[in-house]
């Protein structure tokens, strides 16, 4: 008995060691099958963004996805739903299957919560952008607002009238600094969740483009597709708010729509010497992954669910208020289950 136990202690660390190994899964690879796979994906999920980030942007076109409609608030709140799920059960795990890998050293990797770390530095570093922009923009909006009435004031008013029309001056130049800094607010909102969103996209576009199987690449076309085209309504939401130009909006949605697809070319191309469990191809995914994951959910909590369910239009109708949180959940539900199969 005792010959026994020793000898099932000997072979304990053999059957860890083969449960870590750091060699590529042997999966079904066809080449071939698996280009063509990889083809319909990029044309695909390029429709499919193109698609999701021009609706709201056409809103004038469509006027139930106009921002100042009801719908607008149902469809931006089922988006931030998916952008959060996929900042929490997507991007968040993956960071830690890389960083937490048997593939890379355990020193400094395994002595500190790497993963945790970078998405709050990320989101704590997204924090600071927001705030510091905007109250920038505010501070240029009231100086620029006040030169303004100063210059109004300057020019031939009755005595008399003087101090009433310095009122409306007022009041109205404070409305329009008002409005003003809240526009630039949305720019700055659209900036950074393009940002982030840009970062994970690529990553996932190379993973898939540097793959060879079929049987893995298959149930990631709809599921990203479906992902892509949610993301680009939630970010198309974002983008038609901030009122830019034609030219800067249609830049903004190509190189959306582009990401993914240019990502999985990139993975086609490097496939030969890509290696999914190398040390470096793991520690650089993770910390984008890790990055990404802040952003994404600082974003959706922040920005696109605490900005439209604290807004007054919200609030004071409980029918809409009641619409968006289910709206919400459907949104993360949906993309959450996805991840069943991506």
């Amino acid at each position: 008995m005792k010959t026994l136990f020793f000898a099932m202690m000997a072979l304990l660390p053999a059957v860890i060691m083969a449960e870590c190994t750091c060699e590529a899964d042997e999966e079904e690879r066809n080449k071939s099958k698996a280009l063509k796979y990889k083809l319909a994906a990029i044309a695909s999920i390029l429709v499919a963004s193109a698609i999701g980030v021009c609706l709201p942007v056409l809103g004038k076109a469509v006027p139930a996805l106009s921002p100042d409609r009801s719908f607008f608030f149902i469809v931006k709140a089922f988006a931030a739903g998916v952008i959060l799920s996929t900042g929490f059960i997507h991007v968040l795990p993956d960071a830690f299957e890389n960083l937490t890998s048997p593939c890379i050293s355990a020193s400094p990797w395994g002595d500190f919560p790497f993963t945790g770390f970078i998405a709050m530095v990320s989101a704590i570093g997204t924090l600071m952008v927001d705030t510091y922009a905007t109250s920038y923009y505010r501070r240029r909006s009231v100086v620029k607002a006040a030169a303004q009435v100063g210059n109004e004031e300057k020019g031939v008013v009755p005595m008399h009238a003087h101090a009433t029309h310095g009122h409306a001056h007022g009041s109205v130049s404070s409305e329009a600094a008002s409005g003003e800094t809240e526009l630039l607010r949305h720019r700055v909102i659209s900036q950074v969740l393009e940002l982030g969103i840009i970062v994970h996209s690529v990553i996932i576009g190379i993973a898939l483009g540097a793959s060879e199987s079929p049987k893995t690449i298959r149930p990631l076309i709809a599921a990203l597709t479906f992902h892509q085209f949610f993301e680009g309504i939630g970010l198309g939401g974002c983008i038609a708010q901030a009122k830019f130009k034609s030219r800067a909006v249609a830049i903004m949605g190509l190189f959306f729509s582009l990401t993914t697809p240019v990502g999985i070319a990139i993975g086609i191309g490097i496939s030969n010497i890509y290696s999914e469990t190398s040390p470096t191809a793991l520690i650089v995914e993770g910390c984008f992954n890790s990055a990404s994951a802040g952003i994404l959910i600082y974003m959706a909590l922040v920005d696109l669910l605490a900005a439209d369910f604290m807004s007054p239009k919200l609030q004071a109708r409980g029918k809409l208020q009641l619409g968006a949180n289910v709206s919400l959940l459907l949104g993360a539900g949906a993309m959450s289950l996805l991840a069943k199969w991506a």
